[in-house]
């Protein structure tokens, strides 16, 4: 392709991505996509690296407006030229050395104690034109391509660290997450300046139930900073008409609110910008970014991505995140209110008592309302435009009692269905179908494996609790003998190796490392 050529297609491109290129408003911070513009649609759509994270993470060797005019003072570039363009300014990360695999074996817990510090990394003060956030305390990121620190990814982490005696971390970590609320108003997906429009599932308040909680001027802190996150996934709720919705709120027909996933952006994301793009071309019934919307929620989510969020159960174009009131996001807004009521209590604040024992009230009987199924035995997802539960089984099913909403009859009914359906060789399936995307089966995922042990031993499950954890202790362990390695997720069908999903199975793992750490305190090792 000549250079007339290459920027016919660049105007052509950039006619559906312009949103990405206009939308930061007073206030907003800016994302590489914002920043770069057109030298950003690029390097991404021509794919000079093979992930698409490798970009958005470069940091500049001088201020981004200069990098941005000299770009355009060049009439087009050939993908040679552009690549080196791009490398005489910016310092582009490489791909970071996997964790050692264990040559001689170590035990599990051995191992999982020796990566900690290869995980760490330690307090960060961005560059002008860089995309990391910053971050006071050192923390633990998961590894491979996750350079930064996640969300959701961190409460699995820490219960690791937590288990081998590693509570500095844990607060620190804390720490680290609380300044995120008070500086952002939320906990973004993870450390980085596209992920700002989005959150991901709400565990700080079990963060906080890990940490210290001796300190009583710290812990009213650390409340007051989970009232703040509770803000932000209830803005807008008092607005609402029954059947409408906004940012993470809907109004269903009795007036009863419940939440969805719902980035607040309508662009391409930077870090899977072209994939986007691409799945936006093969949907012609819907605006792009509407498109795009749903594709972020679904990262918001934290399953992304997965045959819960598509509307035929089986193609990533017919994505409809924004439509769902999840099962899993509304437990946890349900666990996050009774902390907030049980921190309250513990500080003799009445009135926060009274507010958030009613909020935990009322969620669980609109979860009850719309997203159980009594003849099912199980918890579903609701559309909330077509006003019907989704046919899509799924883990997300044990999170009500993984908090405590469930009533004892819903949590034996609940185990009944999970050992029917979701029991697999290695563990816990994700869902019951196989799309290729990695949140579907044959994929199990550290996390919902301990979402799911807490869950029933809490309701006095023990036996199938104890089944899912030694499965999945055993695929750990089987794939650690035959790599020397902790994976980012496992086929639990074959007890081997996961995959699918946009990039290559991942190791480290935080996650596992966490989850794997503390069900080797309550069960015994394969």
């Amino acid at each position: 392709m000549n250079r007339r050529h290459v920027l016919a297609a660049s105007i052509a491109w950039l006619a559906l991505a312009a949103p990405a290129f206009a939308q930061t408003t007073a206030g907003e911070i800016a994302s590489p996509a914002d920043t770069y513009a057109e030298l950003f649609h690029q390097v991404q759509m021509r794919r000079l690296f093979p992930d698409g994270k490798t970009f958005v993470d470069a940091t500049p060797k001088r201020p981004p407006d200069r990098i941005l005019a000299a770009y355009r003072a060049h009439a087009a570039f050939t993908d040679a030229e552009l690549k080196r363009f791009v490398t005489a300014n910016f310092v582009v990360p490489q791909s970071p050395p996997a964790p050692p695999p264990s040559k001689d074996r170590t035990t599990l817990k051995a191992h999982i104690a020796a990566l900690w510090p290869v995980l760490t990394r330690p307090p960060v003060t961005p560059v002008d034109g860089d995309s990391a956030l910053p971050l006071e305390k050192p923390f633990v990121v998961p590894g491979g391509r996750f350079r930064e620190m996640y969300y959701w990814d961190s409460y699995f982490t820490m219960l690791g660290l937590a288990a081998d005696g590693r509570q500095d971390a844990v607060e620190n970590m804390v720490d680290d997450f609380g300044g995120l609320i008070d500086r952002y108003g939320h906990i973004p997906n993870g450390t980085r300046t596209y992920y700002l429009s989005r959150s991901q599932p709400p565990f700080y308040f079990a963060m906080v139930g890990l940490a210290d909680k001796t300190d009583k001027a710290r812990f009213k802190q650390r409340l007051d900073l989970m009232r703040r996150e509770h803000a932000f996934w209830m803005d807008g709720e008092k607005t609402l008409a029954p059947g409408q919705a906004y940012r993470r709120v809907v109004a269903l027909p009795d007036g009863a609110i419940l939440n969805r996933y719902a980035d607040d952006r309508t662009t391409p994301r930077d870090e899977s910008y072209r994939e986007d793009v691409l799945t936006a071309r093969e949907v012609t019934n819907r605006p792009a970014g509407d498109v795009f919307r749903d594709l972020r929620s679904g990262a918001e989510s934290g399953w992304d991505f997965s045959s819960r969020w598509m509307a035929d159960g089986k193609n990533l174009k017919s994505i409809q995140t924004t439509a769902i009131i999840p099962v899993d996001l509304n437990a946890l807004l349900f666990g996050l209110e009774t902390a907030i009521a049980q921190g309250c209590a513990h500080l003799t604040d009445a009135p926060c008592v009274a507010e958030f024992s009613g909020r935990a009230k009322a969620r669980r009987a609109a979860m009850d309302a719309y997203l159980w199924d009594a003849p099912r035995g199980l918890y579903l997802d609701y559309q909330w435009r077509e006003r019907a539960r989704l046919d899509h089984p799924s883990a997300a099913t044990l999170y009500p009692l993984f908090v405590g909403a469930a009533s004892a009859d819903q949590a034996k009914a609940v185990a009944a269905t999970t050992r029917a359906l979701l029991l697999a060789p290695g563990g816990l399936r994700t869902t019951t179908v196989a799309t290729g995307q990695q949140w579907d089966t044959p994929n199990g995922w550290a996390p919902l494996q301990w979402v799911a042990v807490s869950g029933l031993r809490r309701y006095g499950e023990d036996d199938l609790a104890k089944t899912i954890g030694q499965r999945w202790l055993a695929t750990v362990a089987r794939e650690y003998q035959a790599s020397g390695k902790m994976l980012e997720k496992y086929d639990v069908e074959e007890a081997k190796a996961g995959g699918g999903g946009e990039y290559p199975l991942q190791d480290g793992f935080g996650w596992t490392n966490g989850v794997t750490r503390a069900l080797l305190d309550l069960y015994a090792a394969p």
